[in-house]
């Protein structure tokens, strides 16, 4: 099973589409905005999850890196 949030490869132009089971929740640009989106889906303490693989999956790119590809 996979994680059921991912955050995308990084845009041409910065910020990485965020997913939430399969829904876009929006483009972050730093991880306190991966934050605010999986804050508002319900998860208040996401912080926490941003390094747990079971919870986020990183792709194409470094973990909480956010500059254009």
């Amino acid at each position: 099973m996979s994680a059921p949030i991912v955050i995308h490869q990084p845009s041409p132009t910065g910020g990485r589409r965020v997913t939430i089971r399969g829904q876009i929740a929006g483009l972050a640009h730093d991880d306190q905005d991966v934050v605010e989106f999986l804050r508002r889906a319900g998860l208040p303490d996401a912080e926490r999850l941003l390094d747990q693989p079971e919870w986020v999956e990183w792709r194409g790119g470094r973990a909480h890196t956010y500059a254009a590809a």
